[in-house]
């Protein structure tokens, strides 16, 4: 698997390259897969869905709006957050895009145990959590079984961006971070490391 890690990149010049890796690997099964590490300027998303009510006003958003071709509701992306773009060959992990977003949260909560916050599941709800409060969001698109978009994890710093929308939809959810759950001093660039040194494994497994 190729790892990049990209910084803070703009959120439709990530789109793009995700749009050419996915191309390229549908045309080339031999291709490898690849996971795109990275942080974005702030911007709201909302995926494939005609109910735009998790936006409240999007008029008032402090910040751009993208839809976009995953699924699920309003998100924001911002500084603090790091955002993982696995681009994977699901014809090769028997095309079930459910498993595969369980998959996603299980390598989740494990990254937050790497740093010390115990993270779970909840019923009926995809993502990751810490306690009641939400830490990871996931959202995924598919071309051809090739996989898009995937997941972001709160790290650190403010997330005043999530306090303009209802995130994923789930009214009066609370979003933490890695450091409002305790870890001590941690960056994006710290837990990027920590996913491409786990992930590949992880998805080999």
């Amino acid at each position: 698997m190729k790892v990049q890690w990209l910084g803070r990149i703009g959120y439709a010049e990530a789109l793009a390259l995700q749009e050419q890796i996915v191309a390229r690997k549908a045309d080339d099964s031999d291709a490898p897969d690849e996971l795109l590490v990275l942080e974005h300027d702030s911007i709201f998303t909302i995926g494939r869905t005609p109910d735009h009510s998790s936006l409240r006003d999007p008029a008032a958003l402090p910040a751009p709006l993208m839809a976009i071709n995953r699924g699920g509701q309003a998100t924001w992306h911002g500084p603090g957050q790091l955002v993982g773009y696995p681009l994977l060959d699901l014809r090769r992990r028997g095309s079930d895009l459910h498993l595969y977003l369980r998959d996603l949260e299980e390598f989740l909560i494990l990254l937050c145990a790497d740093f010390g916050v115990a993270a779970a599941r909840r019923d009926g709800l995809t993502g990751v959590w810490a306690g009641e409060r939400k830490i990871a969001s996931l959202g995924v698109g598919v071309r051809r079984w090739i996989s898009m978009h995937g997941f972001a994890l709160n790290v650190c710093g403010p997330l005043e961006g999530f306090a303009h929308i209802t995130p994923c939809g789930i009214a009066g959810v609370e979003m933490t971070s890695l450091e409002r759950e305790g870890a001590r001093g941690v960056t994006v660039e710290a837990v990027a490391e920590k996913v491409a040194e786990r992930f590949p494994a992880f998805v080999a497994a």
